[in-house]
């Protein structure tokens, strides 16, 4: 009801095989959503032979008639090319292929000859090789493309009397996965249709009361929506029929190690005693790359090795098995801060959210829960008897393997691996894995730092070899600060995520261990640290966090406000945080690798009022860095520097700088002199950004004021509507 039609204006669209049937279908529909359409077509029959131009003619005819434009295409997609010279020529260019051309040579494979498997393979397979090559650099010029290649449930499945039909339909696949992940930089999204239709392919096959039922117009509708600009699908497989459509995976099971080390044989023998094992399918799981795949072989190596040592570490190793839900992840993100004010943290508060996701730093709350069973110190500190009070959590380093699931059960295995004699205490180094338990899956690793009080002057050593270790942060003022207060009830909240410290909630323990009040986590300090990066860096993308360490240098009493200092160095963002109110250092030493950077703050101390609130339209500066970032050399054309004002009831709250000359955007002045100034209210930017309110109309109306190059800021359209179009 009102809702806005998917549009396909200025969009040109090659469908083969668009003479009858599912192609048919597919370019009737394009057409009426204003794309310009070429209508391939050989006119041959189901098996291959003869060809003739009526049945491509009649189609676009049929699309002119309805007021579309299209023409005639009568090659074969061996000859690709040709069919893509008539897109450039009719219309200048080619947004969207869909291959379907497709014919019929089906017998047993007793009876197939080679002519009837080679002329399968070139009309699926390589046909639509050849006419996606074709229009490959095109896509790969305007940075756009959109490409459907027609696989078949024979091809997934298998069928009597189609071994080379499906031979060819599963090729189609394969070669989706590939072109998935070299199209995906240059935004080029390739996705399989897995179609059951009525078509002269399957007229005489199916039942006819089945085959009526099977009406294209019910599949159409699925393949105009992958190929829209909206439509982020990429690599898929999606099966449609009658009106419906799913998703297919391909899945492993979780399998089996076959031998006991790494210097064993394996036998015949080996494989059938675990045959049971390797085929069990109840933990089965889906990899969305070749290195994923790689990566559980690694840790398929990594379990045979420490499988020969297991015996001697249980002796000085703890395992803790968790479930967890939206739920924990939720509570551990608030007890860190996050904050429905603030448009980074929603993903972590909201189950329903589409981007929901889990701070990455959730993991570490696994690490402490071991720290207070004192068996596991019994083998290396005999001689001392343990005090809650007296264990201090001196460092913590995490790093995750992948997006953390937002449920699950995971065992988190610690053992200890050194113990350092520091004289006045003992340092004690403990690895925490944690994997997930429905398939193994390696989560995290950390390493834990403990230091307990008296227990040093044991004749150990003095140093380890084992220590993660801190850095310095550069010389130099802070690029960048992000200033937040804590509750009064921060402490309180936190250990709700399993803190079992007395000492962080209990005054009379506080008291005994020297503090005049219960002190906040230091964990859950990192927690707020962490925070603050992945907001300044990432837009709040946990998925490009990779690794955190730092020192715990001083406790942070509840209230308190705390201020997280950044330096960035490449990937690796350097920080300290400090309290405001007495400016002590409380975390030194830290640094937060990250996979990659979406510069959104300006090298400015940030702690000031002004460009230190979250408003709403953070957001749509956020999606505009992610388009800056991902199209850096169109964006560049535009040549301008651009600082918006964002105001709330009048007055300035945030400054944003888009500096396309160097296609940059962070939050903040600009380092050079703008060419225009824009100011406005942030609930005008958040309607402008919709689409609900016009530019034109804001700036008669006073709504946005522009001073400096007024005509320059007529350019900033594409980064608007690209904002719109992930808003």
């Amino acid at each position: 009801m009102g809702e806005e039609k998917l549009s396909f204006a200025d969009r040109v669209v090659i469908v083969t095989g668009a003479g009858a049937g599912l192609g048919r279908t597919y370019a009737l529909l394009f057409a009426s959503r204003g794309a310009s359409v070429v209508v391939n077509d050989l006119g041959g029959s189901r098996d291959g032979d003869g060809s003739s131009t009526k049945i491509a003619d009649s189609v676009v005819n049929e699309i002119r008639k309805n007021g579309g434009r299209a023409v005639a295409n009568y090659d074969s997609v061996l000859d690709g090319e040709k069919i893509v010279k008539t897109a450039i020529d009719a219309f200048g260019r080619i947004d969207i292929l869909v291959n379907n051309a497709g014919i019929l040579r089906d017998k047993s494979f007793a009876k197939m000859l080679e002519s009837d498997w080679d002329l399968i393979q070139n009309v699926h397979l390589k046909g639509a090789f050849k006419t996606t090559q074709a229009a490959w650099p095109y896509f790969v010029k305007q940075k756009y493309g959109r490409i459907i290649m027609t696989a078949s449930n024979s091809g997934l499945y298998g069928n009597f009397g189609q071994a080379n039909y499906s031979a060819a339909k599963m090729g189609l696949i394969g070669l989706t996965n590939t072109l998935a992940i070299e199209g995906k930089q240059k935004n080029i999204h390739t996705n399989v249709i897995i179609p059951t239709a009525a078509s002269r392919l399957t007229e005489d096959i199916l039942p006819p009361d089945f085959f009526k039922e099977l009406k294209p117009e019910l599949i159409a509708p699925v393949v105009v929506w992958l190929c829209h600009e909206k439509c982020m699908e990429n690599g898929s497989i999606i099966e449609s029929a009658l009106g419906w459509a799913g998703k297919c995976h391909v899945i492993r099971s979780s399998g089996s190690t076959l031998r006991q080390d790494l210097s064993s044989e394996i036998t015949p023998e080996d494989v059938e005693n675990k045959w049971h094992a390797i085929t069990d399918m109840s933990n089965a799981k889906h990899f969305n790359s070749i290195e994923e795949v790689t990566g559980e072989f690694m840790t398929a190596i990594e379990t045979t090795k420490s499988e020969n040592s297991q015996t001697s570490e249980s002796q000085n190793s703890d395992v803790l098995r968790h479930t967890y839900n939206y739920r924990d992840t939720i509570l551990y993100a608030l007890g860190v801060g996050a904050s429905v004010q603030t448009p980074t943290d929603f993903r972590y508060l909201y189950e329903n959210d589409s981007n929901f996701a889990v701070l990455p730093t959730f993991y570490v709350v696994y690490a402490p829960m071991v720290a207070l069973n004192f068996s596991m110190y019994e083998k290396f500190l005999p001689h001392i008897e343990l005090d809650p009070t007296k264990i201090l959590h001196g460092e913590q380093y995490i790093e995750v393997y992948k997006q953390l699931p937002t449920e699950a059960t995971v065992e988190t295995r610690y053992k200890i691996v050194d113990v350092v004699d520091k004289g006045k205490g003992a340092l004690v180094v403990i690895q925490h894995d944690t994997f997930d338990t429905s398939n193994e899956d390696k989560l995290s690793t950390g390493q834990m730092i403990i230091f307990i009080v008296g227990a040093g002057n044991f004749k150990g050593k003095r140093t380890s070899s084992y220590i993660i270790p801190t850095f310095e942060s550069p010389n130099r003022e802070p690029d960048t600060s992000v200033t937040q207060q804590t509750s009064q009830d921060q402490a309180a909240l936190y250990r709700l995520s399993g803190d079992q410290n007395p000492l962080h909630i209990d005054s009379n323990m506080s008291m005994i261990a020297g503090f005049k009040q219960p002190i906040l986590h230091g964990l859950c300090t990192l927690g707020f640290s962490v925070r603050h990066i992945l907001q300044t860096y990432t837009g709040g993308d946990p998925s490009l966090f990779k690794a955190v360490k730092t020192r715990f240098a001083k406790p942070v009493i509840p209230g308190q406000t705390l201020r997280t200092d950044m330096w960035q160095e490449g990937n690796r963002i350097h920080f300290q945080t400090h309290t405001v109110e007495e400016n002590i250092l409380v975390l030194s030493g830290g640094y937060v690798d990250l996979t990659n950077i979406i510069s959104i703050q300006s090298k400015e101390n940030l702690s000031s009022d002004i460009n230190n609130i979250s408003l709403e339209s953070d957001a749509v500066f956020f999606k505009i860095a992610e388009y800056v970032k991902a199209n850096s050399d169109e964006v560049k054309k535009i040549n301008g520097v651009f600082l918006y004002h964002i105001l709330v009831k009048g007055k300035l709250q945030a400054q944003w700088t888009l500096d396309l000359k160097k296609s940059e955007v962070y939050r903040g002045e600009p380092k050079s002199k703008p060419d225009a100034t824009l100011t406005l209210e942030d609930a005008d930017m958040i309607q402008m950004a919709l689409g609900k309110l016009n530019p034109q109309v804001a700036f008669v109306r006073q709504k946005l004021k522009i001073t400096g190059n007024i005509m320059l800021t007529q350019k900033l359209k594409t980064l608007i509507e690209a904002s719109k179009s992930k808003l």
